[in-house]
């Protein structure tokens, strides 16, 4: 929750200023300090000369897409917490965020409560929770250095965004276990509202693509349950396609 001290800052991105203004009153009302963009090099520049916490991106913007700003922030190892606002039939909009780096959305029309609610969750998860503390641990051949912020299958590195590196902490600190899409939201991004489960959906997906190509799958989808981390003998290589 934004302090009264130090107000964490806020970057809202978008063409329509009717947003810019609803966005910027509300969030200023709870507490936030406020900057806007209206295209591109505003939102870049915004984020160099004033570091924000979080940032609200519309998909929609002049000249390109919000999509075209995370790509050029986590290119530069820029991890500022994204929030993207999407239209609510552009599913592929969502999944596409979430593939790039982004932490969550929410469709217009949108609720700036739940706007407010989805920023505290990003910045509860990006306040030393977003790294967890504890000793290296390991499954099968899977391992996770919190220490060193590593990630290994086998001998091969595996790079994870501070959102997967969370889920997998979680996954492999419950090994066996089957977490429903519920749990894993409060324990991830910390939403104890009724979060997407398209969300969990999308970055399971993330993690058996980095996690498992080229060896037994370790996560698997229990169905109508949710998750766990598991190793079967004798398993074959065939991923499991259901999210």
């Amino acid at each position: 929750m934004a302090g009264t001290e130090h107000p964490d800052r806020v970057l809202v991105v978008d063409d329509d200023p009717g947003i810019r203004g609803l966005l910027t009153s509300a969030l200023r009302f709870a507490g936030y300090e406020v900057d806007v963009a209206a295209d591109i090099p505003q939102a870049l520049d915004r984020v160099q000369t004033s570091p924000p916490d979080v940032i609200v991106l519309d998909v929609m913007l002049p000249g390109g897409s919000g999509f075209d700003v995370l790509a050029m922030l986590r290119s530069k190892s820029i991890g500022v917490p994204v929030l993207f606002l999407t239209a609510r039939d552009a599913v592929e909009d969502r999944v596409r965020g979430l593939q790039l780096g982004g932490d969550d959305y929410v469709v217009k029309p949108f609720s700036v409560v739940e706007i407010g609610a989805r920023i505290e969750a990003l910045l509860r998860r990006s306040r030393g929770t977003a790294r967890p503390a504890g000793a290296a641990l390991t499954f099968h051949d899977l391992s996770l250095d919190p220490q060193r912020y590593e990630v290994h299958r086998g001998d091969r590195l595996v790079n994870l965004s501070p959102t997967e590196f969370k889920l997998l902490h979680l996954l492999i600190t419950h090994p066996g276990q089957v977490l429903s899409k519920a749990q894993i939201l409060e324990a991830v991004w910390q939403y104890d509202f009724g979060g997407d489960s398209v969300v969990v959906e999308r970055f399971i997906s993330n993690l058996r693509r980095k996690v498992d190509d080229g060896h037994d799958p370790l996560i698997h989808t229990v169905r109508g349950v949710g998750y766990a981390l598991r190793h079967e003998q004798g398993q074959n290589r065939k991923r499991t396609t259901e999210r």
